[in-house]
């Protein structure tokens, strides 16, 4: 698998596995399967995977950590701190935990559940209000110098935040939300992070399984699915959004590719530091968002993208779970 550089000398695969999925809030039955999974991402040339201590919280770290124990020497591990996690009992309180103190209680949890010595890169969740970031940075540096950490990521910052951590300890990634129905990054993160030489990760590249086309206004979510909550799945979105799948489906037939395929090479497309991180529980759809590496769009379906124009209808996230998350 082709590599690419994120920010201050990280060096990772050009796509990465995002396991939130895998064991998250319960025991999945296909644990087994997942972990399959994860080491036959590492047996066709993937090298970065993405988790978080919140995603269980714990549950997740343990079935990576155990996957990938056998392949450590060769994987660089992403995790996430930052929300407001009992470190004792691993109940979530709600709300985000920045302090410097729950930050080294975080770090401790994470390397004994991923069985490592060090992460690889350390995101902050979101960013917490309460915390400066100056403090969050230094803390994170801190653990940089003992060499528990290799690399200081922060996941949906926004460009004031990014200048205050970077300016205290050079960021490598972000990770933000970014793909053909969700741009709102380009108008002030991606300059920023282009100016700071800082690589982008975005996260839900496939618009949450919207943009490989199996999702059409017929479709039905379940009452479990958070999409059945966001508004840019309701009905009136989705047929307004059609009009997306169908221009990507075109451009997709004349590559002899999916339209999930067309929407990770757009991504990949856009700048040569952005990494797409996606994720998926089933070892056909690994293999099919892979093949977008093969998939290299021209300046003609780059142009016919852009103007086509194509406003996305509905939110990408209820007003009350943005306020929750601090988006």
């Amino acid at each position: 698998m082709i590599k690419r550089k994120l920010g201050q000398g990280l060096e990772v695969s050009a796509l990465s596995l995002g396991a939130m999925g895998y064991g998250k809030a319960r025991e999945l039955p296909d644990r087994a399967e997942m972990i399959a999974l994860l080491r036959t991402a590492v047996e066709r040339g993937m090298d970065f995977f993405d988790t978080a201590e919140v995603y269980g919280p714990w549950t997740n770290e343990e079935m990576v950590g155990e996957a990938l124990a056998p392949v450590r020497d060769k994987v660089k591990i992403a995790t996430k701190f930052g929300w407001d996690i009992d470190q004792e009992t691993g109940r979530h309180r709600g709300g985000v935990n920045s302090r410097p103190a729950q930050i080294r209680s975080s770090i401790e949890g994470s390397l004994k559940r991923l069985r490592t010595d060090h992460i690889d890169l350390y995101y902050q969740h979101r960013v917490d209000p309460d915390v400066p970031m100056e403090d969050v940075a230094g803390t994170v540096k801190e653990l940089i110098a003992e060499g528990k950490v290799l690399w200081f990521g922060l996941s949906e910052a926004g460009a004031q935040s990014i200048r205050r951590a970077h300016a205290v300890q050079p960021v490598a990634a972000l990770q933000s939300e970014y793909s053909l129905w969700t741009r709102e990054p380009e108008e002030e993160i991606i300059p920023a992070i282009e100016e700071l030489g800082i690589g982008l990760v975005p996260f839900s590249p496939l618009g949450k399984g919207f943009l490989t086309g199996k999702i059409d206004v017929g479709t039905t979510f379940d009452s479990s699915d958070i999409r059945a909550e966001i508004p840019r799945f309701s009905e009136e979105a989705r047929v307004a959004n059609q009009k997306l799948i169908d221009l990507i489906r075109k451009i997709g037939e004349k590559h002899g590719a999916t339209p999930a395929q067309v929407a990770l090479a757009w991504l990949l497309a856009r700048k040569p530091w952005i990494v797409p991180l996606f994720g998926t529980r089933k070892l056909e759809r690994f293999e099919e968002n892979i093949g977008a590496l093969n998939v290299a769009l021209d300046k003609f379906d780059l142009d016919e993208i852009e103007k086509a124009n194509i406003v996305i209808q509905g939110a990408r996230y209820p007003e009350a779970m943005l306020r929750r998350s601090g988006l």
